[in-house]
């Protein structure tokens, strides 16, 4: 037999299945609406970040908004992770994969958005949140990477880079359909 108390916990399960698709199909319009403004087409990488963008945007609190403005949430990640990972691209900060832009940026932005819909959250609180992250895991992975530094180095050598890593670690190319050089017939 149901209770009133599986049922709303079903509705909130619910809520949160429907906000969080709402706020990655905000990321992903919102990606490529700002993507072809900046750049005249749609970039799929920029989508698919987008995507990533909505889902890390409304992580922080997926139950309380309404799915308009979960989609909204999402919107913001959507068009903040293009500019984030323009910005690094300028400063020279090497984000290859957009991990920074996505859930640094743009998981900012998912904790600041909290208070907007959820009345026992505080801008206040969600700074204090934030920072204690930020400290947390910038503090863990300085101590980490310089593990690494130390016990087995954190750079290739130039010749390496050149080459891809593919040969100097395994002995052959992972993708020789992309080369100039090798396999492609270019």
């Amino acid at each position: 037999m149901l209770k009133l108390g599986d049922v709303a916990s079903a509705n909130s399960v619910a809520m949160v299945f429907l906000n969080t698709n709402a706020a990655a199909a905000g990321g992903v319009i919102a990606a490529m609406l700002v993507a072809r403004m900046l750049f005249g087409k749609a970039d799929l990488s920029m989508i698919l970040n987008g995507a990533l963008a909505g889902l890390v945007a409304i992580t922080a609190e997926p139950s309380t908004p309404t799915p308009l403005v979960a989609t909204l949430i999402g919107a913001v990640g959507g068009a903040l992770v293009v500019f984030s990972i323009i910005t690094l691209d300028k400063l020279k900060i090497d984000d290859p994969v957009g991990a920074i832009s996505v859930h640094g940026a743009v998981g900012m932005w998912g904790l600041l958005a909290v208070p907007l819909t959820n009345d026992g959250a505080t801008f206040i609180g969600q700074l204090v949140g934030l920072l204690t992250i930020f400290i947390w895991v910038f503090g863990a992975s300085f101590v980490v990477w310089m593990i690494i530094k130390i016990v087995m180095g954190i750079r290739v050598s130039e010749e390496e880079e050149y080459e891809g890593v593919d040969i100097g670690e395994c002995g052959m190319e992972a993708y020789p359909e992309f080369t100039g050089s090798r396999g492609s017939g270019m």
